[in-house]
C-alpha cells in the first residue's frame, strides 16, 4: 500500500504533534483532545523498583494508560 502524505519535512530536529500541551490531537477520525494530566501520571516517573511496591496503583495506571490510547484513537478499546 503507497503512503499518501508523510508528516515529516526531514528536519533533522524531528517532527511534533502539537506544540503545547492543550493543543488537540487525535488519531483515525477520533475527536481531537488536549494532553490527558492527573496526578496518577506521576508515578510513572517513579523507579521501577519503588513502583511495583506499590500494587494499588498498577491497574490505575494501566486504566489512565488505556484511556489515553483509546481517547487518542490509537487503541479501539471496543470490539
Amino acid at each position: 500500500m503507497a503512503i499518501g502524505k508523510h508528516l515529516s519535512d526531514k528536519n533533522p530536529d524531528g517532527t511534533a504533534l502539537g506544540q503545547s500541551a492543550s493543543d488537540l490531537v487525535s488519531f483515525y477520525g477520533t475527536t481531537p483532545i488536549s494532553q490527558r494530566a492527573s496526578a496518577l501520571q506521576a508515578t510513572s516517573q517513579n523507579s521501577l523498583t519503588t513502583f511495583m511496591t506499590i500494587n494499588t496503583n498498577v491497574a490505575a495506571l494501566l486504566l489512565e494508560i488505556c484511556n489515553t490510547l483509546q481517547n487518542l484513537g490509537l487503541w479501539k478499546g471496543a470490539a
